[in-house]
This record gives C-alpha cells, sequence and structure tokens, in this order.
C-alpha cells in the first residue's frame, strides 16, 4: 500500500515472535531534538533485545523543511493534509504491533481521535511520552495559527488510556499521575559515549573565552534577561570575551561580540564545543518548569561549565558551586560568569563534574534498563 512510504523501517526480525513496538512522532527522524534525545537514541539498544522497531512521522521531511519559515502557506496545510491521510492509513497497521509509543500526540491538531481508535478500537497498549508541559497553552509567532485548533485538554484524555506514561522529569510526572498510576520518570539522556564525548571531537580554540547557548527559535526569546548581563560582561572585559549562539534562526538581539552559528547536525558537538560556558536562562513559569534541562545536559556532557536558572529539574541536575552554577538574579548571573571567565580551572574543574553527573545519571547507558522496562 502506498502509506508503507510513511513508515520508516528501523529495525529487521532477529528472531520469531520479537516484540514489535510502533513509534509515533510528530517530526521525521533525526531532526527535532526531543525525538532524538528521547527515544530515537535507543532504537539499537531494543533491536540488540529483541524488539522490532518502525516509526511514522506525522509531517515529512519537506514540509519540516518550511514548517517555521515565513510564507508557504499552501505547502504547509498540504504537509498538514497528508499527515492526516497518513494516520489514518497507518490504523491498518496497528493491529501487527504490540506497543504504540506516542510522543507527545499523534496529530498536532484537533481532539485525540487516533489515541482513542488505538485504545478502544484496535485494544493495544499506547505508552504516551512527552517532555513538556503540553496540557499548557504556549504560543509563538510561528503556531499563533496553529496554536487555535491544539486541543490541549487531550494530554490528560491520552494519560488517561494509555499502558504507560513517560515522562521527562518529577514535575511532569505529577501532572500524569492525576489520570494514570502508571507513570515513569524517564528522562531525556544525552549518548555520552558515540556523541556528546569530548574525546571524540577537536574542539576549536579561540583566545577568548566563548560564553554560549544553544537552542531553536521558540526558546530564544529566553535570552532577553540576559542582554543586561551581556553588556555588564562586555563592558568589564572587553575584547576577552565572545557570545556564542546556536539556533535555527538568528537572534534578534543586538550585544557586542555575538556570534552566531546556525544548528547543524553534522557539526552540533563541534560547535558547542567552542563555548567555555554555557547558559540556560528560563522563567519563573510553568512552562518552564516542566523544561528537563537539555541543555545543560548537553553542556555538561561535553564538560562545558554550566550557569543555569534555578526551574525545574535544573535544581536535581546542577549542584550550586560543584557541577555548575544555579543563578536566580541578575547579580549572581554576573557573578557566576565573572568568575568562570577568570578562572580557568575552576570551569574545567565543573566541567568535568557535570560530565561524572551526566554518565551517572542522565546517560543512554545509565537509563538503558529504565527504558526497556517501558516496554514490560
Amino acid at each position: 500500500m502506498g502509506t508503507t512510504r510513511g513508515m520508516k523501517n528501523e529495525g529487521t526480525k532477529m528472531q520469531k515472535n520479537n516484540k514489535r513496538i510502533l513509534f509515533i512522532c510528530p517530526y521525521p527522524l533525526n531532526e527535532a531534538p526531543s525525538q532524538r534525545f528521547r527515544f530515537e537514541q535507543y532504537f539499537d539498544i531494543l533491536k540488540k533485545n529483541g524488539f522490532v522497531v518502525k516509526s511514522c512521522s506525522f509531517i515529512d521531511l519537506s514540509t519540516w523543511k518550511i514548517l517555521y519559515t515565513s510564507g508557504h502557506f499552501l505547502n504547509k496545510t498540504w504537509g498538514i493534509v497528508k499527515g492526516f491521510i497518513k494516520r489514518m492509513f497507518l490504523l491498518f497497521y496497528v493491529p501487527t504491533f504490540d506497543f504504540i509509543f506516542i510522543h507527545r500526540e499523534a496529530t498536532p491538531v484537533g481532539p485525540p481521535w487516533f489515541e482513542w481508535i488505538v485504545t478502544f478500537i484496535l485494544r493495544k497498549k499506547i505508552i504516551y511520552d512527552f517532555d513538556d508541559s503540553i496540557w499548557l497553552p504556549n504560543t509563538s509567532n510561528g503556531n499563533r495559527i496553529a496554536a487555535l485548533f491544539k486541543w490541549h485538554s487531550k494530554v490528560n484524555a491520552i494519560c488517561r488510556w494509555s499502558y504507560k506514561v513517560s515522562c521527562g522529569n518529577s514535575y511532569l510526572c505529577s501532572y500524569a499521575k492525576k489520570y494514570n498510576h502508571a507513570v515513569v520518570v524517564n528522562p531525556t539522556t544525552i549518548d555520552s559515549i558515540n556523541l556528546h564525548n569530548p574525546s571524540l571531537f577537536q574542539p576549536l580554540i579561540s583566545s577568548k573565552v566563548i560564553i554560549g547557548w544553544t537552542g531553536t527559535h521558540s526558546t530564544l526569546k529566553y535570552l532577553d534577561p540576559l542582554i543586561q548581563v551581556f553588556q555588564f560582561l562586555t563592558n568589564k572585559y572587553n575584547e576577552n570575551i565572545q557570545f556564542l549562539i546556536i539556533a535555527d534562526q538568528p537572534p534578534s538581539i543586538s550585544i557586542p561580540n555575538l556570534i552566531f552559528k546556525e544548528w547543524n547536525l553534522q557539526t552540533e558537538i563541534q560547535d558547542l564545543q567552542r563555548m567555555d560556558i554555557g547558559v540556560m536562562p528560563l522563567p519563573n513559569d510553568e512552562w518552564a518548569k516542566g523544561k528537563c534541562g537539555f541543555k545543560a545536559l548537553q553542556y555538561m556532557a561535553l564538560e562545558i561549565a554550566a550557569v543555569v536558572s534555578p526551574i525545574g529539574v535544573n535544581t536535581s541536575i546542577i549542584e550550586n558551586g560543584v557541577n555548575g552554577f544555579l543563578a536566580d538574579s541578575t547579580e549572581k548571573w554576573e557573578t557566576y560568569l565573572s568568575r568562570l571567565i577568570e578562572d580557568v580551572q575552576l570551569r574545567k574543574a565543573m566541567g568535568k563534574a557535570g560530565r561524572r553527573k551526566i554518565e551517572a545519571n542522565y546517560s543512554v547507558a545509565s537509563n538503558a534498563a529504565n527504558f526497556l522496562s517501558l516496554f514490560e
């Protein structure tokens, strides 16, 4: 059938009667961080444990490439329509799987009709996974129209219908437990062996101290409160520092010594390794409390000293003054960043302590058994 083109075979049978898992996700593989670091990097582990793995995204690659750009209205609309058509035909294949792993939602707009059919008509086990407070509206310029049709209330319904719920941190779990008792803390993790491993890459050496941030167009706004801090540091250290921003779109902020690097999968690690210090500012709101600390995890895995806001899971990841700093005011941001700029040995010590924390608690290797338990 034509729908087989929309399904990507991620594994082949190793033996008869293997358990089969269908991963249903919003975006194409190897593109979105939430997918890459929550389940895609476990595919090989699943295969080695005898599972057959397939995936089907809602958005195809051509639509993904224009989704957050201006214009292309007809192409975007057709891409969404194609996604719904794929989901409808996919229902014919769902009965051949033992587990249906749904990341965030089966369809980006509208009610949870797909999940309802899978649960009550096809009687399949859903593992429902999310890493943000997706029951809350979070409108940006890129999704204003889609937000009108998001149907945020479907999150609690899918939680109720699911066999298990996989959440990125304890804050998200506390919400899911209102609707389902089988809730598992499944943190966003880092492949500290094959990817975020500083020994595998040769970093670019700079005579200047580089303070960096990485993210997407939707989180660039979180940098705004640090503009004053960056200006303070520029006045204090002049040309001895630079600010590196890695994102899918250029920032709108204007500060001296700013370097913008467009995010690129092939150079992701080398670009991050240009940083001496990584920052992760967050507002103190309900949406931010659901964040899973991904930026901090990346910095720490690469032995980059991290300064972050003490919001949500960040307070569990960072031990203040040991493997990073927690900054909750302009004065603390200025103080901690100044200490790290001036003390290279402190940066190195915090970087190494940060990597040890990742390897022990937030790596693929440390979380593999927990992830496999979702399919028991």
